[in-house]
C-alpha cells in the first residue's frame, strides 16, 4: 500500500491510501473536499472509499461533496449518515472489512469524541488514529472522560511496536515543548525534540510516527514510567491518574 499525506486547513493532515495492484484508493477523513480532490488528482488516483474517524467538522466538512463527486463508499460512525449521503456503511469497534484485498480492523477510541474510530491494517502495519493519538501527543478529552481516553490509548498501546501511525494534525512542536516539562530526564525525548524542530523549520511533516517512538517519548503513553511519576510526585497513583494529570497539565500549558 502507498500513502500520500497532505495538509489542509491550518494544521490538519489528510491521507490517501492506495493499492497499486488493484488501483483502489481510500481517503482518511474528508475535512476539505477540494484538498482531497486535488491530492487525488496530483497522484492520478480515484477515491473509491472514504473512512471517517469522527464527527468534528475539520474531518467531515467536505464529506458530502467528496462522496457525491467521487461516488465513494463511506465508512465510519453514525455521523456519516447525515447530509443525504447514500453509499454508507456504519462501522464500530472490532468490526473488520476488506479493502483492496487487505483486512482493515476498526478500533473504537472514545474520549476526544464518543464516536472516535481508528482504522488499523495489520498486514500493512498501519494505523490511522484520527484525533486519538498524535506524534508526541493525544487528543483533548472533549466528550468522554479521562478514564475513557486512557482506556482508548491502552488499546493502541497493545498494537505491535512497528505500527506506523498517521495522526490527523501537525501539533508536534508544541507537543514536544510540553513533553519535556513532564519528562525532563528523557534523553530520547530531548533528541527527538531537536529533530522535530529541525524538520518544522524546513516545513517538513512530523507525521507519520511509530508506536515504538511514541512509547519511548510520548508522555501520554508513559504513565508507568518511574521518572514521570517521580517528577509529578505521584509515585503511588494509578496509570489512569497519571495520564489524567498529564492531560490536565497539557490543557493548561
Amino acid at each position: 500500500m502507498q500513502q500520500h499525506l497532505f495538509g489542509y486547513m491550518n494544521d490538519n493532515y489528510g491521507v490517501l491510501l492506495h493499492c497499486p495492484l488493484t488501483g483502489k484508493t481510500a481517503a482518511i477523513d474528508a475535512g476539505d473536499a477540494d484538498a482531497y480532490a486535488q491530492a487525488a488528482e496530483e497522484k492520478g488516483w480515484s477515491i473509491d472509499e472514504i473512512w471517517i474517524t469522527h464527527h468534528h467538522g475539520d474531518h467531515t466538512a467536505g464529506l458530502s461533496a467528496l462522496a457525491k463527486d467521487t461516488g465513494a463508499l463511506v465508512r465510519g460512525p453514525d455521523c456519516i449518515n447525515a447530509d443525504g449521503i447514500d453509499n454508507t456503511v456504519t462501522v464500530a469497534h472490532e468490526d473488520k472489512f476488506t479493502f483492496a484485498g487487505t483486512e482493515v480492523q476498526v478500533i473504537a477510541t472514545p474520549g476526544h469524541t464518543l464516536d472516535m474510530l481508528n482504522f488499523y491494517l495489520p498486514d500493512e502495519k498501519l494505523l490511522f488514529s484520527g484525533d486519538t493519538l498524535f506524534t508526541l501527543g493525544c487528543g483533548r478529552v472533549f466528550e468522554g472522560d479521562m478514564m475513557m481516553m486512557w482506556n482508548s490509548l491502552c488499546r493502541l498501546l497493545a498494537l505491535p511496536d512497528d505500527t506506523v501511525i498517521y495522526g490527523s494534525h501537525e501539533y508536534t512542536a508544541a507537543n514536544a515543548d510540553f513533553a519535556v516539562t513532564v519528562d525532563p530526564d528523557n534523553a530520547a525525548l530531548k533528541t527527538r525534540q531537536a529533530e522535530i524542530l529541525a524538520a518544522r523549520e524546513k516545513h517538513l511533516p512530523t507525521v507519520p510516527t511509530t508506536l515504538a517512538e511514541e512509547k519511548q517519548t510520548n508522555p501520554f503513553l508513559r504513565a508507568t514510567d518511574p521518572g514521570i511519576r517521580a517528577h509529578l510526585n505521584m509515585a503511588a497513583a494509578s496509570d489512569a491518574e497519571i495520564f489524567a494529570e498529564i492531560r490536565r497539565r497539557k490543557d493548561n500549558f
